[in-house]
């Protein structure tokens, strides 16, 4: 059985004991976290497809970290100017595992 969920902007198609990578979540290390926006659910030959969402599907997860990913390094040059300027940034992530696939 699989799920297309909706967190942070983005859709992930999920299965139980999948582990994935999502933007970051007001959660602790070890708490469990429930997705309600489901966009399908599907198993075997039988598929829901909700408008926009499937009614009572849900799917749980556990945190197993909280983290930042690897620094991208970002220039910014003005030509003709002799002016640059380097940033750097760490994306924060929520590492989670899926658990349970209701609905």
């Amino acid at each position: 059985m699989y799920a297309i969920i909706v967190t942070g902007g983005k859709q992930y198609r999920v299965q139980k004991g999948d582990v994935v990578f999502v933007e970051k979540l007001n959660a602790e290390e070890g708490s469990t976290v429930k997705f309600e926006n489901v966009l399908a659910v599907g198993g075997e030959g039988d598929t829901k497809v909700g408008a926009p969402n499937v009614e009572g599907a849900s799917v749980e997860a556990k945190v197993v970290k909280n983290g930042k990913g690897k620094k991208l390094n970002i220039i910014t040059y003005r030509p003709k100017k002799g002016s640059a300027r380097r940033m750097g940034h760490r994306q924060p992530y929520t590492k989670v595992e899926i658990t349970a696939i209701n609905g």
